[in-house]
């Protein structure tokens, strides 16, 4: 779905959902209003009603008391009056002793009636307000005793009443049929004749008796129940009005709602998706490299500051691009000339110069400085350019300097590993600025050091940008890539060197090996020689270290080797040199020693191997868990004991032998040699190397 439909639907669920919902909870709303109202109405009218036929009855009932108390000559024109008044439609007097009398009007009526029963209606019709209902109602009736005579008096039921008894309740009221009657009783006298009224209620039908239904022709009805002081089965009438007109109304309302709203939503899509699609269009246009693109601005509103943005945007993007374009041309040909330096040599004399003029090109800086971390944590100036003051001297002496990690500007760097910048001069101790970056030197990503973190080999640091007061974040990111050029460097020296060190040291001892003996022992006899020096040759050999293999196997017999060359460090100066010749073998030069010096040196290192026995695990539990060793050593001294350098070796070899043979544990000083004019020995001959015990 495109974001216009999703805008679209969006908006039409916001305002059509609360609107039909709202229809309908107003429909349901409407209707158990309406329903509620109809039932009250209902009530109100039933009270009402039942209120005003007990009105009636108690009317009768005063009307029969009045002409009961009367004379008997006056009940008559009593009866007669009360009917005008119209109180009452009809007054029946009777009496055991009296004939059954009319009045001269139909109104009043006197007769004898003495098959009536006490408290019955004595006619048919006539309803008695406190007995029970009769087969067909005409009128109401309520009868009063005096000591002679019984006088009824009653009121016609009929339309007039019943509308009467509507206007009181606000219905229309009709006459039902009483519920649970029987057959009509004949008329057993001479009644007042029957109501119209009477015989339509006589032929209507009776309602169901209930609190309220749905009566025919929209109309609510209630149907009250004859019953002592409402002795009338009345049905009364509420009209409904029909609810068609106005649902249909509310679902004419939701429509043009409806309506309305999709066509705003549908404006609202078009007129917010538009500048987005002219934005979309736009974009793909920069995004192909056509940094010329503008987008149209239609209004100034949230859309149109975008479309502003956007062409600001396009804009300055086309300026970088042109710059970076510039800046990278020039970078390449930075970075041709450092790629060059890096893969023609390993002499970092001649790289980090390379890096540091090359980094001060790209960033226009003033002035540079890299320093390089020693072993013991303090950082050597290796190169500068375009340094003032006290730091602007000749590059030996420039080498000289060091700083302390921790302390200053680049001494920081140094120990944090996180680079600096600012905008007044560093430290006392380093060069004067008005602003600066510095950024660590540290090893390539895929090396760490013993820790596990990246090592921080040195800092590179530059001065003064020209052209600017300070330098920014593009000058820190280009001297992080330098930075890393010259980490790269130096650490691929460092190998270098490790390498070739790692090729001219013995691996179980640490010790120079054989190759690295033949190169020292010769440049020492040519430095005797040519300054007139003395060099002493010491050839030591493990006595019976094939024992100890065989006794305790190879991995005891590399401890007692390794422990061997540590003592033999330990009890030499800082200028003699030890190396391994070879098996259990090793060679030591004394430079500027003579043969009693030498000797010294035989008995220190004698003493230092048998008084300390050499802490192994045995591989037997019944066998010591020390091991002691002796060594025999020989001894020749240039240039007294050969010419050269393989003579003196040769001459330490044979001394060695003479060891051997005089029972081990123990030294021999080489036989002082004669030599002619062609440099040819001229003593006895020598046993060969091969014949000699170990």
């Amino acid at each position: 779905m495109t974001l216009r439909g999703r805008l679209t639907s969006a908006f039409l669920v916001v305002v059509l959902g609360p609107v039909l919902l709202g229809s309908i909870f107003v429909a349901l709303t409407v209707g158990a209003v309406s329903r509620e109202r109809t039932a009250e109405r209902l009530d109100h009218a039933a009270t009402t009603v039942s209120a005003a036929v007990s009105a009636f009855c108690r009317q009768l009932q005063a009307v029969a008391d009045a002409v009961a108390v009367v004379p008997a000559t006056e009940r008559a024109a009593v009866a007669d009056q009360l009917i005008d008044r119209g109180l009452a439609t009809a007054v029946r007097v009777t009496g055991p002793d009296q004939r059954a009398a009319q009045t001269p009007t139909p109104r009043a009526v006197i007769a004898q009636n003495r098959g009536n029963s006490r408290g019955e209606a004595p006619e048919l019709g006539w309803q008695n307000c406190a007995g029970p209902a009769g087969s067909a109602v005409t009128a109401l009736a309520a009868t009063a005793y005096a000591s002679d005579v019984t006088v009824i008096a009653a009121q016609r039921v009929d339309d007039v009443l019943l509308r009467r008894l509507g206007e009181a309740g606000g219905v229309s009221v009709t006459l039902s049929a009483p519920t649970g009657s029987g057959a009509p009783e004949a008329n057993g006298g001479s009644g007042a004749p029957e109501t119209s009224a009477g015989s339509d209620a006589r032929e209507a039908g009776a309602a169901p008796t209930g609190s309220g239904a749905e009566g025919g022709g929209g109309d609510a009805v209630r149907t009250l129940v004859a019953e002592p002081g409402q002795p009338l089965p009345l049905t009364l009438a509420v009209p409904v009005a029909d609810p068609t007109l106005r649902y249909a109304m509310l679902l004419l309302i939701v429509l043009v709602t409806a309506a309305v709203a999709i066509v705003a939503a549908r404006w609202l899509a078009r007129s917010t998706t538009r500048p987005l699609g002219d934005l979309a269009w736009a974009a793909d246009r920069v995004a192909n490299g056509d940094l010329d693109t503008r987008v149209p601005i239609p209004r100034p509103d949230e859309l149109g500051r975008l479309a502003g943005t956007f062409n600001r945007m396009t804009r300055e993007l086309q300026s970088y691009v042109q710059a970076l374009t510039a800046s990278r041309d020039q970078l390449r040909r930075h970075l041709a000339i450092l790629g060059d330096t890096l893969s023609s040599t390993h002499d970092l004399d001649r790289i980090l110069p390379v890096i540091l003029r090359t980094a001060m090109t790209a960033t226009g800086a003033r002035a540079g400085l890299l320093l390089l971390a020693e072993p013991d944590g303090r950082l050597a100036v290796r190169c500068g350019a375009g340094l003032t003051g006290e730091w602007d001297v000749p590059a030996a002496e420039l080498a000289q300097r060091r700083l302390v990690a921790g302390r200053g500007v680049l001494g920081t760097v140094a120990a944090t590993g996180s680079p600096l910048r600012g905008a007044s001069g560093p430290a006392p101790d380093e060069p004067a600025c008005e602003s600066y970056l510095a950024v660590p030197i540290c090893a390539p990503p895929d090396i760490e050091d013993g820790e596990g973190e990246p090592g921080t080999l040195g800092v590179l640091a530059l001065y003064d940008r020209l052209g600017s007061s300070s330098f920014d974040d593009a000058d820190l990111r280009t001297l992080r890539t330098f930075a890393g050029q010259a980490g790269v460097a130096v650490h691929n020296v460092r190998v270098h060197e490790e390498a070739q060190r790692l090729s001219l040291t013995d691996p179980l001892t640490g010790l120079w090996n054989y190759r690295y003996l033949r190169e020292v022992l010769w440049r020492e006899v040519e430095r005797a020689s040519r300054f007139g020096r003395m060099l002493t040759v010491l050839v030591l050999d493990l006595d019976h270290f094939k024992e100890v293999n065989d006794t305790y196997g190879h991995t005891a017999g590399d401890l007692v080797l390794g422990e061997f060359a540590r003592r033999v460090r330990l009890g030499l100066r800082e200028v003699d040199v030890a190396f391994r010749q070879g098996g259990e073998e090793f060679v030591v030069l004394l430079p500027e020693t003579d043969a009693y010096g030498g000797v010294i040196v035989a008995e220190r290192l004698g003493a230092a191997v048998r008084d300390w026995p050499v802490p192994i695990d045995p591989r037997r539990p019944d066998l010591d868990d020390h091991v002691s060793i002796t060594v025999s050593i020989g001894i020749a001294v240039f240039p007294e004991h050969g010419n050269t350098a393989q003579e003196v070796l040769d001459a330490a070899d044979q001394a060695l032998y003479a060891a051997k043979n005089a029972g081990r544990d123990t030294y021999r000083l080489a036989e002082r040699r004669t030599f002619d004019r062609a440099g040819a020995t001229t003593g006895g001959p020598q046993p060969p190397r091969q014949a000699r015990g170990r």
